[in-house]
């Protein structure tokens, strides 16, 4: 069987320029493209060059935040400093919470504005 990887994974936000200023600042990550999506509102697509994240605006603005565990359970991002990470987390007035360091590695977790949940992992 041929081998998949992740290519993109495509999630609804409040605003997708805050959440993209954020995750280029926390990911090392750029811009790939922005623009109206196909089926209306707007997208930003953000990320490395084989892979990226999705950050849509549909034209229907969101009904509040996003119940845990819908529509995901969360969004685990690799980092190499996971302590710079977090320090990115906090200036964004976000609040880590669920620290753990256990192997594989070390992790902690965050709610974005939109209710999203984010795990951070280092293996360093």
């Amino acid at each position: 069987m041929a081998q998949a990887r992740l290519e993109h994974v495509n999630i609804s936000v409040s605003d997708p320029d805050r959440s993209a200023t954020f995750l280029a600042q926390l990911c090392g990550w750029h811009e790939r493209w922005r623009g109206a999506s196909q089926l209306g509102g707007w997208t930003i697509h953000l990320g490395g060059e084989k892979d990226y994240i999705a950050l849509y605006k549909s034209e229907q603005p969101l009904a509040g935040r996003f119940a845990k565990g819908q529509p995901l359970q969360h969004i685990g991002i690799l980092v190499d400093d996971l302590d710079a990470a977090e320090q990115v987390v906090i200036e964004a007035g976000l609040e880590p919470f669920n620290h753990m360091d256990y192997e594989p590695g070390r992790r902690f977790y965050f709610f974005d504005w939109d209710g999203i949940e984010f795990e951070l992992v280092s293996y360093a």
